[in-house]
């Protein structure tokens, strides 16, 4: 894949560039904007976090350590805030103290894992091996379209699938790690004749655009893919299903943009602040995610995954409490296939590699009418955050549910469940909106999706080894 160079941003921040641009959209065919990755404290046109209000009233007040009088010198204030802002820098330097701390204990675990894996699998190696054709599965036309859809605020393009356009509202899904688009082919196939479904590959998840960086995978740019996306297919509110990375993403997004999101269905994932807090009230969610720590590391956690042809994430995926139950060798290889890419790895372990940056997190109130589905069994998350999700939801705006036999990957293990509490959960909205989605597309429609939309198989990069 040639690699484009923006202008304002480094060339590890823009990642691989996709060859083909014969069919993207109008709406992409405009200026790209200068920069895949917004600097820290500034908002991309059309995307991040919503900007100060500039009537606040906390903005009138004037500089900090002034007064209306000048009674009260910058210095004296600086002198008053200098035993807080002492105490802040202490308590950031404890946590990274204990996050690398927590980071050498797991490199050191799952270095003898890995190690183990290439002892008893010798002909493996110590590296991944590259795949050079995607898996028949993964190009199944049944599960729709494949396209790509630039973005407006950061130039990138995600790639996506898509199936039902014209059938109803937008129904977008946002996958985790370690996965893909893919992931979702049981809700693709099962809500296409009501819903227009569209499940995007993120940012750093081959085929879409991988930038190296580590400031390239910050919340405020995440939420602005996930908008763009929205709009960019032209409309203006959506049903937002996520599971894993993309239940946080999810939460993330109902709380800085209600407006685009009507309902929500959320798998397997907590929002952050919630997380935050119930991890510091119970250690031993610590160490049922204990793999974050290892990815705080550069590189490292990268080799360790791939070693042994990838046998750590076969074992995730396909383990007796940990993966999902009849996944077959084809379906492995689908999740495997963008792994196994140069730089596959890099992009998804970013994701972790911000996730200590901006403790600690402000409590935050959920409102967006929301679906919540957890497995019993989950190996990952802890059974109690439900009710630390539900003490933070506006009265009557949360539905959870707990599936007694479901581990962590509900919409691949347990779909006729899933798809039971869905249908029940959209009754009200698919009766009271016009079946054709009229009214949850803005001006554009669908004009800008039908125009990206390109064979997955056509692509020149899909057929060899990157």
């Amino acid at each position: 894949m040639a690699a484009t160079v923006q202008d304002s941003c480094k060339e590890d921040c823009v990642g691989p560039r996709l060859p083909d641009r014969s069919q993207e959209s109008q709406l992409d065919k405009g200026a790209r904007p200068a920069s895949a990755c917004v600097p820290k404290g500034s908002r991309a046109a059309g995307g991040g976090l919503p900007a100060a209000d500039p009537s606040s009233p906390l903005l009138r007040a004037g500089p900090v350590g002034s007064s209306a009088d000048g009674a009260m010198p910058e210095l004296v204030v600086s002198a008053l805030l200098a035993p807080s802002r002492a105490s802040l820098k202490l308590l950031r330097g404890l946590l990274w103290l204990l996050v690398y701390s927590a980071a050498a204990v797991a490199a050191a675990v799952y270095g003898c894992i890995a190690l183990t894996h290439v002892l008893c699998r010798p002909r493996r190696g110590c590296h991944g091996r590259p795949r050079c054709a995607a898996p028949a599965c993964l190009v199944d036309p049944s599960l729709g379209e494949h396209g790509f859809l630039n973005l407006r605020s950061s130039g990138l393009r995600l790639h996506f699938v898509s199936a039902g356009r014209g059938n109803g509202p937008l129904m977008l899904f946002l996958h985790g790690f370690p996965q893909n688009w893919f992931s979702w082919r049981h809700q693709l196939r099962e809500f296409q004749s009501h819903f227009h479904v569209v499940a995007v590959n993120l940012r750093g998840y081959l085929p879409s655009e991988a930038p190296k960086d580590v400031d390239c995978y910050t919340m405020d740019l995440l939420m602005a893919d996930i908008q763009d996306v929205i709009l960019g297919l032209g409309y203006s509110k959506c049903i937002l299903v996520g599971h894993d990375w993309g239940a946080t993403l999810a939460w993330n997004f109902s709380i800085y943009f209600p407006s685009l999101v009507d309902r929500m269905v959320v798998v397997s994932g907590p929002p952050s602040s919630v997380f935050q807090d119930y991890c510091i009230r119970h250690f031993g969610q610590f160490f049922r995610t204990n793999y974050m720590f290892l990815f705080q590391l550069p590189r490292l956690p990268e080799r360790l995954l791939s070693m042994s042809d990838f046998q750590i994430l076969k074992s995730s995926l396909t383990g007796r409490k940990t993966g999902i139950p009849r996944l077959t060798p084809c379906e492995l290889e689908a999740f495997l296939y963008g792994f196994s890419q140069p730089g596959g790895l890099t992009g998804p372990i970013n994701y972790y590699r911000n996730i200590f940056k901006n403790f600690p997190l402000e409590p935050q109130e959920l409102a967006v009418p929301t679906l919540l589905l957890w497995g019993e069994k989950d190996p990952y998350f802890e059974v109690a955050l439900v009710r630390a999700i539900e003490s933070r939801f506006v009265p009557g705006r949360l539905e959870a549910h707990i599936l007694p036999d479901a581990g962590h990957y509900i919409p691949q293990s347990h779909p006729r469940e899933m798809h039971q509490y869905m249908w029940a959960f959209l009754q009200d909205l698919l009766a009271s909106s016009p079946l054709s989605g009229a009214a949850w597309a803005g001006d554009q429609g669908h004009t800008h999706m039908q125009e990206a939309q390109q064979p997955l198989r056509s692509h020149p990069g899909m057929g060899m080894c990157m």
